[in-house]
C-alpha cells in the first residue's frame, strides 16, 4: 500500500488513511532507515498497520490528529526533551499508547517517562519478533517493562513510601509555605492561589517546587497524601496552650502590621 504525503505547517508527514484495519501504528524516528526497516516488519503482520510516520515533533502532533493510532512508536532523538514531549502528545490524542525507543535503558528516564503515562520502553536493540510481541501487549492494554526497569520502579514505590511515612520536622516550611499548601489542599489552582496572595502564578509555582523538594513529594496528589499522614496543617499549639493558623498574608498574626506588609511583599 503507497504512502499518501500530507502536508502539515513547515514538515510532511507520510501517512495512510485506509489503515483502519487491526493495530494501527505512528512510527515516529529521526532516521529513515529504522523508520523503513520497522514499517516493513510490520507489513508481514495481517493485524498491524502504520498509518503514519514522523521525524520530528511537529510531524509527530499533526500525524496523532490527522491519523488516530492505537500505538506511537517514539524514538527519544525526535525532541530535545522527551518526557514534556510525551506530555503533550497524550493531551492532544489521549487514546494513543505510547512506546519510547532507547538507544540505552536510563534509570531516571525510565522512571520519568512511567509517571508520564508511556506504556512501553524498548531498547533499539530490540529483535523483530519481541517488537511485534511489544505492540500487541501495548494494544491489548499492558504494559511493557525489561527485569531492569521492573526493578527501578519498585525501588522508587518504596522510596516514595518511606518518605511519605517518615516523620519531617515541620519547622523546614515558612509560614507562606504551609499557607500555599492549604490552598492546594482545598483544591485551588496556581493562579487562584496566586490571586488570594495577591501575587504571581509563577511565584506559587516557585514556592511548590520548593515544598515539593522539602517534602520529598512529586506533585500536588502526593502532597495531600503527606498532610493526611503528618497532620502538617494542624495548627502548632503556642506557649498558652492555643493554636493559631498561618494567616492570609503567610506571617504569624501576632506580628507587627507593618511587619506583615513587609513579609506579604517577599
Amino acid at each position: 500500500m503507497k504512502d499518501v504525503n500530507q502536508s502539515v505547517p513547515k514538515a510532511e508527514v507520510k501517512g495512510d488513511p485506509k489503515g483502519d484495519v487491526g493495530i494501527k501504528i505512528i512510527l515516529a524516528d529521526t532516521q529513515a532507515i529504522y523508520r523503513v526497516g520497522t514499517k516493513k516488519i510490520f507489513a508481514v503482520e495481517d493485524d498491524i498497520r502504520v498509518v503514519a510516520q514522523a521525524e520530528t515533533l511537529g510531524q509527530v502532533l499533526a500525524a496523532s490528529q490527522k491519523f488516530p493510532a492505537d500505538v506511537i512508536l517514539f524514538e527519544t532523538a525526535v525532541s530535545t526533551n522527551p518526557p514534556e514531549a510525551v506530555s503533550e502528545i497524550l493531551r492532544r490524542a489521549p487514546k494513543a499508547k505510547i512506546v519510547v525507543l532507547v538507544a540505552e535503558m536510563d534509570e531516571d528516564d525510565t522512571l520519568e517517562f512511567f509517571r508520564r503515562g508511556v506504556k512501553g520502553i524498548i531498547s533499539r536493540a530490540i529483535s523483530p519478533e519481541m517488537l511485534v510481541k511489544c505492540v500487541r501487549k501495548i494494544a491489548e492494554g499492558e504494559t511493557w517493562i525489561d527485569n531492569q526497569a521492573v526493578t527501578w520502579v519498585i525501588e522508587a514505590y518504596r522510596q516514595q513510601a518511606a518518605q511519605l511515612m517518615t516523620p519531617r520536622n515541620r519547622a523546614k516550611l515558612s509560614d507562606k509555605e504551609l499557607l500555599i499548601i492549604s490552598c492546594v489542599t482545598q483544591g485551588l489552582r496556581n493562579k487562584e492561589i496566586a490571586t488570594e496572595l495577591n501575587t504571581s502564578e509563577q511565584v506559587i509555582k516557585n514556592y511548590l517546587r520548593k515544598v515539593y523538594d522539602k517534602l520529598g513529594v512529586s506533585d500536588r496528589l502526593e502532597l495531600a497524601l503527606y498532610c493526611i499522614h503528618h497532620q502538617l496543617l494542624k495548627p502548632p499549639k503556642t506557649e498558652n496552650g492555643s493554636g493559631e493558623a498561618p494567616s492570609a498574608n503567610g506571617t504569624d498574626p501576632e506580628k507587627q502590621p507593618e511587619e506583615q506588609s513587609v513579609s506579604a511583599q517577599a
